[in-house]
């Protein structure tokens, strides 16, 4: 297990669109395992929480992997936890990669699990913790979200280990942007970090170090309250290089 700083790496990407199969790890996946110092056979465990631990994920992610070293498991909580003792499984991870879908749905399931202390103690133990979308402002204090609807609205109630509000989805979802503005301008959500599609916060600790993207011409952004307005900041990302797989 990795012993490095609590590292958590929150993206609006992570798995793209394979040729041969639906999805293939991208540049900020394999990152990842870079960030949990590079085992020559990394453990990753996927929670889909957030979209009901659909079966065809977990197909799609394991194909995903196919061929590479990682080794790959699912920590599933419908209609019941996967695994017999979560705390031990999730601490024997290099990598828990959490996947996109209802933020508020998981945050309750993960509650009423006590998932929200058991990974407290794993980010402390140096597991490193990613995911997207709803896997990235899970992390957080709060963000914006679809979970209520097609309109957006705020969540507030983040597992809080990043003292920020989290923006996803920046650049590809029109109302993502100026709600998130607003909400911080107006005191309803903390200071935030945005990304765009394909583009992944690092933080170590409580600290924000750098973005890094998939791919050129994205950014990610800081958006701060001053006199009762938000003033955005772009932070231009380091490009990861290609994935080889």
């Amino acid at each position: 297990m990795n012993q490095h700083t609590p590292t958590i790496l929150a993206t609006s990407g992570g798995f793209r669109r394979g040729e041969r199969t639906q999805l293939l790890p991208g540049p900020l996946l394999w990152h990842s395992f870079e960030l949990a110092g590079a085992p020559r056979r990394p453990k990753l465990c996927h929670l889909g929480t957030a979209s009901g631990d659909q079966q065809h994920w977990k197909a799609w992610i394991n194909d995903a992997f196919t061929g590479t070293d990682v080794s790959v498991t699912h920590l599933d909580l419908f209609p019941m936890p996967s695994v017999a003792d979560m705390r031990a499984h999730l601490l024997a991870q290099d990598v828990i990669w959490v996947g996109g879908g209802s933020v508020a749905g998981l945050l309750a399931m993960w509650r009423l699990h006590g998932l929200d202390e058991i990974f407290h103690e794993v980010w402390q133990a140096g597991v490193v913790l990613g995911g997207v979308s709803a896997g990235s402002i899970c992390w957080h204090s709060g963000g914006v979200t679809d979970s209520f609807g097609p309109t957006l609205r705020p969540v507030t109630n983040g597992l809080g280990f990043l003292p920020h509000a989290n923006g996803v989805h920046y650049d590809s979802e029109a109302q993502r942007r100026p709600l998130l503005q607003r909400l911080v301008a107006h005191g309803e959500l903390p200071d935030a970090y945005a990304t765009d599609d394909g583009v992944g916060l690092l933080y170590q600790g409580t600290e924000f170090v750098e973005a890094l993207s998939e791919r050129p011409d994205v950014g990610a952004y800081r958006v701060i309250q001053s006199a009762g307005a938000a003033v955005e900041t772009r932070i231009e990302p380091r490009l990861l290089p290609a994935s080889l797989i």
